[in-house]
């Protein structure tokens, strides 16, 4: 389970370790988001996370609690939290907007071409950043109620890049 914030990578590590471990990604975007920037309802992508919890192995990207939050924090062997720097994920974004213009990523819903507007900067820099909290005390409580978890919370690229060289490379 990959959660963080917009433009961290949660994408991309997801990926990564899903190519490692032999399946293939789930990211919550593609389900969240259809044709159009049109959003989809919690109950349909409850539903359709479900078939993917039901298998024997799985990786998720995506924060949205709405969304068998609990029920991926119990599931999860690890846990990861991307915890970058705002101004970092705002440079990110940046350059994916300008890799990706006019076109749809494949870890976002069809139709969803890539766009920045003042909504989704300010959710990038400032509103998306609220939730910081919760998410460090979900994840300590976690910890507590599933002693065996492992639980990363990566400060920076750097950290990710030893993760996938040292840790993935076991997988």
């Amino acid at each position: 389970m990959i959660i963080g914030f917009s433009g961290a990578g949660k994408s991309t590590l997801a990926r990564f370790i899903a190519n490692k471990i032999g399946t293939t990604p789930t990211h919550l975007d593609s389900l969240h988001w259809l044709p159009g920037w049109v959003e989809n309802t919690p109950e349909i992508e409850s539903e359709t996370l479900q078939n993917v919890l039901n298998q024997d192995k799985w990786v998720i990207d995506g924060n949205y609690s709405k969304v068998l939050y609990d029920k991926r924090l119990e599931l999860a062997d690890t846990i990861i939290f991307l915890d970058f720097n705002r101004f970092l994920c705002f440079k990110r974004i940046l350059k994916r907007y300008f890799n990706y213009k006019g076109r749809t990523r494949e870890d976002m819903g069809k139709g969803c071409d890539e766009k920045i507007d003042f909504e989704f900067v300010s959710w990038v820099l400032h509103k998306g950043r609220k939730n910081r909290k919760k998410y460090l005390r979900r994840l300590d409580e976690a910890g507590r109620k599933y002693p065996g978890k492992q639980i990363l919370i990566f400060k920076n690229p750097k950290q990710v890049q030893k993760f996938t060289e040292n840790q993935c490379s076991n997988i």
